[in-house]
């Protein structure tokens, strides 16, 4: 398919804010997990997942804002996150959750880099803003396993 380079910036964004949503639903269901826990699981709930998550998305929406304006473009309009559901696993539930919606979000980013799309019509500043996004969201999954595995004891 042939575009024109706005057209793919445009497209370019799109993914990115279809991203950014993503990572919100997996803010809001830590937000959820965070209010059954302790307070130790919650701090460390709080240190090894919400802040990689929370810092995966500011990079996601200032990439993508930065980006639109270098170019003149409108910038993504993100929709609000979701509230996930109830679970029934509890906390448990709600970090699987989380790292389903992540692994979503880099799953989008990873296909649009596959595309080459952010080499064709994107710029360096944005392909490192993605790149800093995927870190973050590898850094929430690194975690997430083992908080699993010590939560309840």
């Amino acid at each position: 398919m042939t575009y024109t380079t706005d057209e793919g910036r445009q497209e370019l964004l799109e993914v990115i804010a279809e991203a950014a949503e993503a990572i919100g639903v997996a803010l809001a269901a830590l937000g959820e997990a965070y209010e059954l826990v302790d307070q130790d699981a919650a701090d460390r709930l709080e240190r090894e997942l919400f802040a990689p998550a929370q810092a995966a998305y500011g990079r996601a929406k200032r990439g993508g804002t930065e980006f639109a304006a270098r170019h003149g473009l409108p910038a993504p309009a993100l929709s609000p996150a979701a509230t996930p559901g109830a679970p029934s696993a509890g906390a448990h539930g709600y970090v699987e959750q989380a790292l389903d919606a992540a692994q979503r979000a880099d799953d989008i980013l990873s296909e649009s880099q596959d595309s080459l799309l952010p080499v064709e019509v994107g710029d360096p500043e944005l392909r490192a803003a993605l790149a800093d996004v995927r870190t973050r969201l590898g850094e929430l999954s690194a975690h997430a396993a083992a908080w699993l595995r010590t939560l309840g004891r």
